[in-house]
């Protein structure tokens, strides 16, 4: 999924806790969905960061050699702008664009 393309808040705001019950019927199951969703989302761009930092990467032993690469502080600054993981799986869950089940929950229904 691209995030960079998802217009959602770059802050902590306030909502409404029934947004969040209304799906699950249980606010700590939204909690763990939403924490899994999350991490997902840091490990992916976190991945993503790695593969295009590495482009620039200078194999150098001696720390008189470390000189500064500006296009590698500009890609990291763009992803420093990015939503946090936490708000864009947030985002995701109140638009409807997570799948998550209980198992538990269907092994008990059948």
């Amino acid at each position: 999924m691209d995030y960079k393309q998802i217009k959602t808040d770059t802050t902590a705001v306030t909502r409404k806790i029934e947004d969040f019950y209304d799906k699950t019927g249980n606010i700590y199951e939204t909690v763990v969905i939403l924490s899994k969703r999350a991490n997902q989302i840091a490990q992916e761009l976190k991945q993503e960061l790695e593969e295009k930092v590495s482009d620039f990467s200078i194999n150098s032993d001696t720390l008189e050699e470390v000189s500064e690469n500006h296009e590698r502080i500009e890609i990291v600054k763009y992803y420093e702008k990015l939503p946090k993981p936490t708000l864009l799986a947030i985002h995701e869950f109140l638009n409807n664009q997570i799948y998550f089940r209980n198992p538990h929950k269907e092994k008990n229904s059948f």
